[in-house]
C-alpha cells in the first residue's frame, strides 16, 4: 500500500487512423457511490455524488483544472470585453452530441434556456444573463454573451453549469423526458440506470478529445453502506470509493492492492439555523442564542474523536484556503458556561426545544457529528429533537423544507472563494437558502461585481466580521479527505470539492 499525492499519467493503447493518433478504450472502471444521485440531469444534481455520477455524460463550454483554474472546454478560447460585460467564446468544431446532433453555438442559447428553468437547483449559474437576446450568435462557432453587469465569478459559473444540452432532442421530447434519458457530448452515453442500484455508461464513440475516454465502461455502483464499500475496495469489486474515515483508511493500509489517496477539502461542515418557514418565530432568531450554541458544541472534541485529529475547526464559512480569510477571527472556544450566560441574557435561562435534521450517512461520520451536536447542546439546556433522514428526502424540498429548524450540513467550494457557498445559502430566493439577512445581501452583492481581486478580498473580510457577530450556522470544521482506489486504476485526480471528470481515468488490465 502506499498513499499517492500526485498522479501518474494514464497508460493508453494508440492506434493509427487516417493519420490521427486516437486512444482505444479498453477496460472497465467501477466506482462506488455512497448515495443515490438525485438525478441525470446535471441542472438538478444536487449533490457532489450527483455531479460526479452525472458530469461524464456532458460537457461544458469550460472547466476546472486541479488547481481551481478556468480551462477550456468545448470553448477553446475567449475574450473578455473592457467593461468586463461580454465574453466572446471560440468554440470547438466538429462536436456531437450522443444523439448525432452537432454542437455549435446555437446550442448555447439552449443551454441558457433550460438552465434558466424555475426547477433548476442552480438557477445562479445562469441568471447573470438577463434574457436570450444577450446570447449572440456571430457565426457556427462563436457566440458573445453579455452579463447584466460585471460579474467576477462567471466563468466559474460556466464551468459549474454551462454544460451543453442537444436542441432538437430537448425540442422533441422535453425537459422531464430528457431527464429520464439524458443526452450531451460528453465521454461517455447513459447505458442502463437503475436508481438505487447502479448507473452504466459506455464510451461515446465520437467523442470530440480522440484520447478520451480511457475506458469502454464506466459503471457506478450505489452503495449505501460503509462496510460493504470497504469490502466491494478490497476484494477488486469496485475500482475507487470516496469518504473514507481513518479507520477505513488504517484498515485498508494493510492491503498491498489498494491505493489511499489524500487531498486537501475546500468543504465547509455547519449546523444551519433557519429564520424562514418553520425556523420563523423560534429561539433562533436571537444572536445571543446563536452565540451561546456556537460555544456550547466541542468541535476540538469531535475532530479528534471522530476524525482522529484529520481536519481544522472553523470560525466560519472564509476557510484559510479562501481569498479574504482573516486569521483575527478565531473558532468559537468551548464554553459552555459562557453559552448559558448568553442564554439567560437571552431570556431562555432554562432553554428551550428544537428540531434538527440530519443527512442519514451523506458524509464521513456525519451521523456520529450530528448525535455530539444535539449532546453538546443538550448540555446547555437545549433539547434537540434529532432527525434522520435520507439524502433524497433530505434535499428534496427549497429552503430546506423538510427539515426542523436546525440541521447539519456542508458545502463545498471549487474555486478557491467562499462565495459559492455564502451566497447560496444566504441569498433568500436559492433553493438551500435558509437564513435572509438584508445586510449579508448587500455584502454579497458587492462582492459579485468586485472584479478587482483585492477589493473583493477585503470585502470577504468585512463580512466575515458580520457573520461571526451574527451566526447564521454553528461552524464546525474542514477535513483531510482520504479515498482509495485499487492499483490499476490510473488519472484519476479528484477536485478540492470532491467531485472529479472521469475523462483521462483509466484501467490497467
Amino acid at each position: 500500500m502506499r498513499f499517492i499525492r500526485y498522479f501518474l499519467p494514464t497508460l493508453v493503447i494508440l492506434l493509427v487512423s487516417a493519420g490521427t493518433i486516437h486512444a482505444q478504450p479498453s477496460g472497465e472502471l467501477v466506482i462506488a457511490l455512497p448515495n443515490d444521485p438525485t438525478a441525470m440531469y446535471i441542472g438538478n444534481a444536487s449533490d457532489v455524488t450527483a455531479i460526479s455520477a452525472t458530469r461524464p455524460l456532458y460537457d461544458g463550454l469550460v472547466r476546472y483544472g486541479a488547481d481551481g483554474s478556468i480551462q477550456p472546454g468545448l470553448a477553446q478560447s475567449w475574450e473578455i470585453s473592457e467593461d468586463g460585460r461580454t465574453y466572446t467564446f471560440h468554440l470547438r468544431e466538429g462536436v456531437k452530441f450522443h444523439n448525432g446532433e452537432d454542437f455549435n453555438a446555437h446550442a448555447v442559447s439552449t443551454i441558457w434556456e433550460y438552465g434558466m428553468t424555475p426547477t433548476n437547483q442552480w438557477l445562479s449559474y445562469y441568471d447573470s444573463v438577463a434574457s436570450a437576446d444577450d446570447i449572440v450568435v456571430v457565426d457556427d462557432y462563436t457566440v458573445e454573451v453579455t452579463t447584466s453587469e460585471p460579474d467576477a465569478f462567471f466563468l466559474s459559473e460556466v464551468a459549474n453549469g454551462w454544460f451543453a444540452l442537444p436542441p432538437a432532442y430537448l425540442a422533441e421530447v422535453g425537459l422531464e423526458a430528457f431527464e429520464a434519458a439524458p443526452v450531451g457530448t460528453g465521454p461517455f452515453m447513459l447505458e442502463n440506470w437503475a436508481p438505487g442500484y447502479r448507473i452504466e455508461l459506455r464510451a461515446f464513440p465520437e467523442y470530440w478529445n480522440p484520447e478520451q475516454p480511457k475506458v469502454e465502461r464506466l459503471t457506478f455502483r450505489i452503495i449505501s453502506d460503509a462496510t460493504t464499500r470497504m469490502a466491494a475496495i478490497q476484494t477488486g469489486e469496485v475500482d475507487i470509493v470516496t469518504r473514507l474515515n481513518t479507520d477505513d483508511v488504517v484498515l485498508l493500509e494493510t492491503n498491498p492492492d489498494v491505493n489511499i489517496v489524500t487531498y486537501p477539502n475546500d468543504r465547509v461542515y455547519y449546523v444551519a439555523f433557519k429564520n424562514v418557514g418553520n425556523g420563523a418565530g423560534t429561539a433562533l432568531e436571537n444572536k445571543l442564542v446563536r452565540q451561546a450554541m456556537n460555544l456550547a458544541v466541542d468541535r476540538e472534541g469531535i475532530v479528534a474523536a471522530l476524525f482522529s485529529g484529520h481536519g481544522q475547526t472553523i470560525s466560519g464559512f472564509v476557510i484559510p484556503s479562501n481569498l479574504g480569510y482573516d486569521p483575527s477571527l478565531q473558532p468559537y472556544a468551548h464554553d459552555p458556561q459562557q453559552a448559558m450566560e448568553l442564554l439567560t441574557e437571552a431570556g431562555y435561562p432554562d432553554g428551550f426545544e428544537i428540531g434538527m435534521g440530519c443527512p442519514t450517512d451523506a458524509y464521513t461520520n456525519i451521523n456520529e457529528v450530528c448525535l455530539s451536536v444535539q449532546r453538546d447542546l443538550g448540555n446547555i439546556g437545549i433539547d434537540v429533537d434529532l432527525e434522520f433522514k435520507s439524502t433524497n428526502a433530505y434535499w428534496s424540498e427549497a429552503h430546506y423544507a423538510a427539515t426542523g429548524p436546525m440541521y447539519v450540513d456542508s458545502w463545498s467550494s471549487p474555486n478557491g472563494e467562499a462565495f459559492w457557498r455564502l451566497e447560496g445559502s444566504l441569498t433568500p430566493d436559492y433553493y438551500y437558502s435558509t437564513w435572509t439577512d438584508p445586510a449579508i445581501v448587500d455584502s454579497l452583492g458587492q462582492i459579485a461585481v468586485a472584479v478587482d481581486r483585492d477589493s473583493r478580498a477585503a470585502l470577504y473580510g468585512e463580512l466575515s466580521h458580520y457573520l461571526y457577530d451574527n451566526p447564521p450556522y454553528i461552524y464546525l470544521y474542514v477535513l483531510n479527505l482520504f479515498e482509495a482506489t485499487t492499483n490499476r486504476v490510473t488519472g484519476y485526480q479528484p477536485l478540492p470539492n470532491e467531485t472529479f471528470y472521469t475523462n483521462d481515468v483509466g484501467v490497467d488490465g
